[in-house]
């Protein structure tokens, strides 16, 4: 997001003739390319040699008619409604997306977290390395000439606190950088910082945390102190950025409760508001980079008991149509895009305090 349209983006278009010996052309081909530059220190990612914040989205390829189904119309209004929320990232979470979703993110500027399908990983055997670092390669084949992928992530929550994780990642990790030296590397970390065996080799270190949902269920006051701790501990052990790559707390439409209640609209709000005074504390204080509510959309799973029709962490119900959250978010977002990028404020915000004057 930048302030002047003269400051925005381009893409430029690429193009290879393949001709024969009389120089007659057999074949063109076209591909929409951007020019950018991607930095990173052990305290802060550098777009264009300025400093970025991330603030977005894990997300899904989900929606409640065609589920994980391709819907170019669904794909738009996202992406609209990314821009709406004043987000300027999300992640890939947790497999590559649709080259149509690509296409559009390149278009519309939307910094990408690009994530291959490696979740949950335990055992770290030889074949599953193999298969670990084929999906590697095909990814970075895939979308390495993307202006909008700035940086790979190599997995989400593996059991990294186990010792054969150390090795493995290591070499998931080096071979990742042999083959694209331009972009830093992450992994989603949800162990504790004295466990983790792997953060050591990152580029930035992503973090999934759940406080008072997973966690101290209910008890929204452990958030603000317990989120700065977190944070602090990795930047003081491993002296790198940290992005929280995944907070939230199921949310269901509808659903309201004074005082506040687990499931409600008003848990979720204060769940972020908690959550908010926590990071920016850590914006002034450490080398906090970034911020990602779970979820932009509901979205559907398997049945079972800790699952209300799916996951409803969403700002937006599958449907997308926006919770309280939504609007509390967006209020966020466009504040710290004004802050950092000085980016107009919309003229439709709600305010914080609504008294109107003439």
């Amino acid at each position: 997001m930048v302030k002047n349209d003269t400051d925005a983006g381009y893409l430029h278009t690429l193009v290879v003739t393949l001709t024969d010996a009389t120089l007659r052309t057999k074949d063109v081909y076209r591909l929409k390319i951007g020019i950018r530059s991607v930095k990173w220190t052990n305290t802060s990612l550098l777009i264009n040699d300025k400093p970025f914040y991330f603030r977005g989205f894990g997300r899904h390829e989900d929606f409640n008619i065609r589920g994980k189904g391709i819907d170019n119309v669904m794909i738009v209004k996202d992406h609209n409604l990314v821009k709406w929320t004043g987000a300027n990232s999300y992640r890939t979470s947790h497999y590559p997306y649709a080259e149509e979703i690509m296409d559009l993110t390149d278009r519309l500027g939307i910094v990408v977290i690009d994530e291959c399908p490696a979740v949950s990983l335990n055992g770290f055997g030889s074949k599953l390395l193999s298969n670990h670092m084929q999906s590697i390669r095909e990814l970075i084949q895939r979308d390495k000439n993307r202006a909008s992928v700035i940086m790979w992530s190599v997995g989400n929550e593996p059991q990294s606190q186990q010792p054969a994780a150390e090795n493995y990642f290591k070499e998931v990790i080096d071979l990742t950088r042999s083959l694209d030296e331009t972009r830093p590397i992450t992994l989603v970390l949800a162990q504790d910082f004295e466990r983790d065996v792997t953060a050591k080799y990152l580029d930035i270190i992503c973090i999934n945390r759940y406080f008072s949902w997973y966690s101290d269920t209910g008890h929204t006051e452990v958030i603000e102190k317990s989120m700065i701790r977190d944070v602090q501990n990795w930047v003081q052990k491993f002296n790198k950025p940290v992005i929280v790559a995944e907070y939230g707390a199921d949310t269901i439409a509808g659903i309201h409760s004074s005082p506040d209640f687990v499931f409600s609209e008003e848990y979720q709000v204060t769940m972020m508001r908690e959550h908010f005074k926590a990071f920016d504390y850590l914006r002034k204080h450490t080398s906090l980079i970034g911020e990602h509510i779970w979820n932009f959309a509901d979205f559907m799973t398997a049945q079972g008991l800790t699952r209300v029709l799916g996951n409803r962490k969403g700002i937006f119900t599958r449907e997308r149509q926006p919770k309280a959250s939504a609007h509390f978010l967006r209020t966020r977002y466009h504040l710290l895009a004004k802050e950092i990028d000085d980016y107009p404020i919309p003229f439709d915000l709600h305010p914080e305090y609504p008294i109107y004057t003439d």
